[in-house]
């Protein structure tokens, strides 16, 4: 009796919870389901008051015009390139330092750290200009490595991985020595398969947040054979030309590989962002 009435008390408690949820759900899902709704409709139909959601007749004419305006696969190629070319190796390279901040003890290691966080606070706008001018100088204007070698270390990243790896326990590691694994092996065959969630938290990040760059992409190429899928998709709308119709088609079109990337990786993703970043 006294569980089904705590059965009874839970559910009663979890509606409200419930339902606060499911209005955030409809608040966040709205946006996408209004950008892919405006990629149907006719140009005049998109900015008619009052606006209405669903589409009165469908047409494709939208996604016609953005291949026609601008070279979508190229830049869907530069933009897949950006991405994983930044993430893949960041990945290698922050969680080697996080590592060696986690696991081992050196002399000034507390300092260290902390002047990495401290970068943390500095913004990217501040060091832009220095980077384009380094970037520049060694020759590497307009191309993928100019765009990518500068992305690759990562003040917050760093911090993130370390509190994963600082969490697991010095055992693994021992047992491991004794076993006879190098150090490096320690790192690759232990460790790393413990922070599994973390780096799936990283790579759909860091692939994200590359996707979608649109300054740091605009201004280390003048090419357009060089742009991403967010430089191509800002000419439609702007100062002397609104394309809303194309827009959406185009951010439709942007979002899709993101949106597919989150649904295989969402559970190691939610996992990452709780085991991570809350222990050290």
């Amino acid at each position: 009796m006294n569980k089904r009435l705590n059965v009874i008390k839970y559910r009663i408690v979890m509606i409200p919870v419930m339902t606060m949820l499911v209005i955030l759900a409809v608040i966040i899902l709205l946006p996408i389901f209004w950008v892919l709704m405006s990629s149907f409709k006719p140009e005049p139909k998109i900015i008619t008051y009052p606006p209405t959601l669903l589409p009165e007749t469908f047409t494709v004419k939208n996604f016609i015009k953005v291949q026609q305006r601008i070279d979508i696969i190229g830049y869907i190629k530069n933009s897949l390139i950006y991405a994983f070319g930044t993430t893949l190796p960041a990945i290698f390279i922050n969680s080697l330092a996080a590592y060696a901040f986690a696991r081992y003890k050196f002399k000034g290691k507390d300092i260290i750290f902390m002047i990495f966080l401290a970068t943390m606070m500095v913004p990217f706008q501040v060091i832009m200009v220095p980077l384009f001018l380094e970037v520049h100088a060694l020759g590497l204007y307009n191309t993928y490595q100019g765009l990518i070698i500068p992305r690759l270390a990562s003040a917050y990243w760093i911090f993130m991985l370390r509190a994963a790896f600082a969490g697991l326990p010095r055992e693994l590691e021992e047992a491991a020595r004794i076993d006879g694994l190098t150090e490096f092996g320690i790192y690759g065959r232990i460790m790393i398969p413990q922070i599994v969630p973390a780096l799936i938290t990283m790579l759909i990040l860091g692939i994200n947040g590359s996707w979608n760059d649109l300054l740091w992409p605009l201004l280390m190429t003048s090419s357009t054979k060089m742009s991403m899928l967010a430089n191509g998709l800002a000419i439609f709308v702007g100062s002397r030309t609104s394309e809303y119709g194309a827009a959406f088609a185009g951010s439709f079109i942007s979002l899709i590989p993101m949106l597919i990337l989150y649904i295989f990786g969402q559970r190691y993703f939610v996992e990452g962002q709780v085991t991570s970043g809350l222990k050290g």
